[in-house]
């Protein structure tokens, strides 16, 4: 059992009440809001009801209903401008008046006289003197409202930058699907374990939402000296701060617990990573843990079924909790050739979320996306070997799905031992040790992108199942021209469609059996906008040796969305021949013809033998090779195929650190983690 070093919890600061910031002047100053009494407070709540009337009473009898015609608006004011007059109604708020007058009428000076007499200050005008920029007492909005030259008012809502990591990924647009509940969706309240080398907890991405840190490694510390913990968890979780928000991760409010199993040269043992899975375990309820993040791996050797690091990974699974899992570096061999069946354990586990690296070039643009060359390919080849001597391999489809992986800029911890080796490292955007970043790649950075996005995916609805969140994010991802099952997965990560389908989902889902209606809204639009460029979700969900697709997936409940079983449990093997389980999948869900191959076309046949190795020209063959499109790592090459010593290739490590060594340049790759 670890020792516990620390338990830092965020700690709880004053604030400042809207309701006391007054106009002095021109200018505006914010008092300091240190007590309240009983009395203030139902003063305050008496006041708040009172104008909330007065706003209701004062809109125009068709603002204030539901329009029979379902295109006319309840209110001609933004919702969260009414939530804001109802939060501070004795503040000010900065709204933006659309009116109905034409170019540089007269209608225009009087509104801005109207509004100067209400106590208000037009800032600028807009669109040639039709809109304008004001701020104005929130008592005086319901006036301005109702007057008949004032076509809508929104709230001017604050803008940020928002970074190449969150915008490609589209968490950029998934912010914007919360509710008053919820608020925006940032993974607030969401605790995501990061097992790792440790995180520099003062380091100003995290803003003490290091809320508990453990040391497995023996070392007796929970900092960061090798560097990588560090920056995979400020791609899952870190803020804006810097450089204002150009690196900021998937889910920038959410708790990080800093579980540290790989020590200050990146190296540690599966042990040490079973303990840090068992402990997350013990205390999800105390830090509200949904998800672990492992950017971490060793070869494959074992089926999962006998891997202690799968079984650990599934008993995660069996508590509620979603595992993402790195796949690993070994993508191509010492030539630049592919290299098929690398996965690692325990990426190789059916229950984790295993990711692979996408390239996205620097670009926000998913157009010119592909997968890194050296991201691990599937298929899984644990094996378990029967009573005859026979070798019988997993051959799991795996990734699960890919996310941005290559030349990621995130948040790096002082003097570490990767930048110490590779000064190119440090991305020299500033010298403040607490906001020192740095450029890494590897399928280690992709992880914790969608460990980031699982969060949202909880925050938004928390009824999810594990398996519903991968089906979720599955079937929403965005298929990648001319790459394979082996290579992608089910596509490249989309948070914009993700989260906007999650939202969707309804929340009484222990109650639901097979067929019954999964969303609250059965027609949502399968596509997705990111960047100005659309395109269509995959509309499918990864099985072991193949895949299911059709909109029955999305419309009605299916028996592989519960807990106790696997999402790639929907299909059998019987007889040979690979069925649909009518148990756990519905009809209208179809299954595919086989594996996706390389050039875009389906396996014709889909018949697999019965240890599920497939059968056909261009697959893999049952003695191990995979014809047209590279080489498979079969178990008599794990290891001595792998650049590096048998040793270095067996020890649990950061994905990539040892691993690669050797391996010739290619425009995707940096030192890969």
């Amino acid at each position: 059992m670890g020792k516990a070093i620390k338990t830092v919890n965020a700690p709880v600061t004053e604030g400042f009440l809207l309701s006391d910031i007054r106009r002095t002047g021109s200018s505006f100053r914010m008092l300091r809001a240190s007590r309240m009494t009983t009395k203030g407070v139902l003063s305050l709540l008496t006041a708040a009801i009172l104008v909330f009337s007065f706003l209701m009473a004062g809109l125009p009898t068709g603002a204030r209903s539901v329009s029979a015609n379902s295109r006319t608006r309840r209110s001609n004011m933004s919702p969260d401008l009414e939530r804001a007059i109802v939060n501070s109604p004795f503040g000010t708020v900065r709204v933006i008046v659309d009116t109905k007058s034409s170019s540089n009428s007269s209608t225009f000076a009087r509104l801005a006289t109207k509004i100067g007499a209400m106590g208000g200050v037009v800032f600028r005008s807009l669109n040639h003197n039709k809109s304008m920029s004001i701020q104005i007492p929130a008592s005086a909005v319901a006036a301005l409202a109702a007057d008949n030259a004032v076509k809508y008012l929104s709230l001017d809502r604050k803008t940020v930058v928002t970074g190449h990591l969150e915008t490609t990924s589209g968490a950029a647009d998934a912010r914007n699907y919360g509710t008053p509940d919820t608020g925006t969706i940032d993974g607030h309240g969401i605790g995501i374990a990061i097992l790792d080398s440790g995180v520099y907890a003062a380091h100003h991405a995290f803003n003490s939402r290091v809320v508990a840190s453990i040391d497995f490694t023996g070392e007796g510390r929970t900092d960061d000296p090798y560097g990588h913990g560090t920056h995979v968890a400020s791609m899952a979780a870190g803020n804006g701060h810097v450089s204002s928000g150009a690196y900021t991760g998937i889910a920038p409010l959410a708790n990080i617990i800093n579980v540290r199993v790989l020590d200050s040269l990146g190296r540690g043992s599966a042990s040490n990573s079973i303990a840090g899975i068992d402990w997350c375990i013990a205390n999800k309820d105390l830090y509200n843990i949904r998800v672990l993040n492992m950017s971490l791996g060793t070869v494959a050797v074992d089926s999962y079924v006998d891997d202690p690091l799968c079984q650990a990974v599934r008993r995660a699974y069996d508590a509620g909790l979603v595992v993402c899992a790195a796949a690993g570096n070994s993508g191509k061999d010492a030539n630049g050739a592919k290299v098929y069946g690398s996965i690692h354990s325990p990426g190789i586990e059916p229950s984790a979320i295993t990711v692979g690296a996408a390239n996205t070039f620097g670009t926000d643009e998913r157009s010119d996306d592909g997968v890194a060359t050296y991201s691990s390919r599937g298929p899984t080849r644990g094996y378990y070997t029967d009573g005859d001597g026979v070798k019988h391999y997993d051959n799991l489809i795996k990734p699960d799905l890919i996310a941005p992986g290559n030349k990621i800029i995130e948040a790096e911890s002082p003097n570490n031992a990767l930048v110490t080796g590779n000064p190119s490292l440090d991305s020299v955007v500033t010298a403040n040790t607490n906001h020192k970043m740095m450029k890494m790649s590897g399928t280690s950075m992709a992880t914790p992108a969608v460990a980031g996005a699982v969060a949202l995916l909880f925050q938004r609805n928390p009824n999810l199942t594990p398996n519903l969140v991968k089906a979720i994010l599955e079937y929403t991802a965005q298929p990648l021209a001319g790459l394979s099952n082996y290579e992608q997965g089910a596509g490249e990560m989309n948070l914009e469609g993700a989260v906007r389908l999650a939202s969707l989902v309804r929340t009484d889902l222990a109650g639901l059996t097979l067929g019954d209606a999964l969303l609250i809204d059965a027609s949502p639009t399968a596509s997705s906008t990111i960047a100005g460029e659309t395109f269509n979700w995959g509309g499918g969900i990864l099985q072991k040796f193949n895949f299911v697709y059709g909109p029955a997936l999305l419309t009605t409940y299916q028996g592989i969305y519960a807990s106790g079983v696997l999402l790639s449990d929907g299909t059998i093997v019987s007889n040979g021949v690979l069925l649909s389980d009518g148990v756990l999948l519905s009809d209208g869900v179809l299954l595919s013809d086989g594996v996706l191959l390389s050039d875009g076309v389906l396996l014709s046949d889909g018949v697999l033998l019965t240890d599920g190795v497939l059968l056909s020209d261009g697959v893999l063959l049952s003695d191990g090779v995979l014809l047209s499109d590279g080489v498979l790592l079969s178990d008599s090459i794990l290891a001595d195929s792998l650049p590096g010593s048998v040793a270095q290739s067996l020890a649990m490590s950061a994905l990539g650190g040892d691993l690669t060594a050797g391996m010739s340049a290619a425009p995707d790759t940096d030192p890969i983690h």
